[in-house]
């Protein structure tokens, strides 16, 4: 496949602030025409208790973006963001944190002075006015009038990076990973209501020494449910990172086990998938130098993939970028967020999430990227 990137820039960042670090986007059209781009924003670092979800809007296909709108501002780390848009003017948008498992690794976890100091304050003012234990886990919230206003926050047992599929009886398929009250581990697939009740619907199938994580899946015209897969090895096992399938076809109750599309072990991860002119497009972070954007195509449905296209290489010192999430403009191209790096001053660094027994990483703070770019066949 030929692809042109017709344009790459930063549209959601922090320049002046110490909460600087935004990450984990997702992108969606809203009912009212305009693009709206979502990510965990005014965050000190890839691990801290200061995330929570904002969103921006477009209303002219990219070109500007209105300034972050906080929408989910537990008290834990809000991390990821979701956004999925429906009925006439509706909008859900996602997130989940770690709970107390985050909020105790981060106790002596940072390499930093300052920043340790500041995370034990916040810490002390939370548990003195806050029950932290209440927010742990996967959670939306719904606003009727295209991200204006929004309701209050419900939880549900899964999460995943950019929140659920929208099935046509206007329910939700949401598949994800495990996180709140449940022991059972793995990928697990619930219908949402749009009341809050949650209908549980299976599992996918584990796949030996290997493991499932943050998932999309997308709903095709025959009802048929394609669900790319984040794969990753066992520690200790050579380094796998590449993106599985898993395919339902009788709405969500079953699924086949997930098999490679493809993507060489190292390829990437993790996937966002659209249809575009009858074209399934999964959008994935390639965490290997040359560090990059990049693209995998279908034109029978999922059947056979055209992977390991790039869209845009990532200039940065330090791998952690991607989550790409995609929507197709009016003009017929593509627009992808992703997040990685920006061109933060040499001494504008913070300390990543450390093992003491390890040498500390650094690297500069990542904002939110956007590439808008075109495909043919070629």
């Amino acid at each position: 496949m030929k692809i042109e990137a017709l344009s790459v820039r930063s549209i959601i960042t922090n320049r002046d602030g110490v909460h600087n670090f935004i990450a984990w986007p997702s992108v969606a059209r809203l009912r009212n025409g305009y693009l709206a781009a979502t990510a965990s924003g005014f965050r000190i670092n890839h691990l801290c208790p200061f995330g929570k979800v904002v969103m921006s809007v477009s209303p002219d296909e990219g070109k500007t973006w209105s300034i972050p709108a906080i929408v989910i501002d537990t008290p834990l780390d809000d991390r990821d963001s979701g956004i999925v848009p429906f009925g006439e003017s509706s909008v859900m948008v996602t997130s989940f944190n770690n709970g107390l498992r985050a909020y105790d690794a981060m106790n002596g976890c940072t390499q930093e002075k300052e920043a340790g100091a500041y995370y034990e304050a916040y810490y002390a003012m939370m548990e003195k006015k806050q029950d932290p234990e209440r927010y742990s886990g996967s959670y939306y919230r719904i606003s009727h009038n295209n991200g204006l206003t929004f309701g209050e926050i419900r939880y549900v047992p899964v999460t995943n990076p950019h929140g659920p599929a929208l099935l046509p009886d206007g329910t939700f398929f949401w598949v994800g990973n495990l996180i709140r009250n449940d022991s059972r581990g793995g990928l697990a697939c619930y219908k949402i209501r749009q009341d809050g009740s949650c209908e549980y619907l299976c599992d996918i199938p584990a796949v030996e020494g290997l493991v499932s994580d943050e998932p999309h899946a997308i709903v095709l015209d025959d009802g048929t449910i394609l669900v790319h897969i984040r794969m990753e090895n066992l520690p200790g096992q050579p380094r796998i990172f590449t993106t599985y399938q898993s395919e339902s076809y009788d709405g969500g109750r079953t699924f086949t086990k997930p098999h490679s599309i493809g993507i060489s072990d190292e390829g990437g991860s993790p996937p966002h998938l659209i249809c575009a002119d009858g074209t399934l497009i999964s959008v994935y972070g390639h965490r290997q130098r040359p560090f990059s954007i990049r693209a995998a195509f279908s034109r029978d449905r999922g059947k056979t993939w055209d992977v390991e296209n790039v869209i845009t290489e990532v200039e940065t010192e330090y791998g952690d970028i991607g989550y790409p999430c995609s929507v197709a403009l009016k003009d017929g191209s593509i627009l992808t967020v992703y997040y990685a790096s920006d061109d933060y001053p040499a001494n504008q660094t913070f300390y990543g999430f450390a093992d003491p027994e390890r040498p500390v990483r650094r690297y500069t703070t990542p904002v939110i990227r956007q590439v808008i770019w075109r495909y043919e066949e070629g």
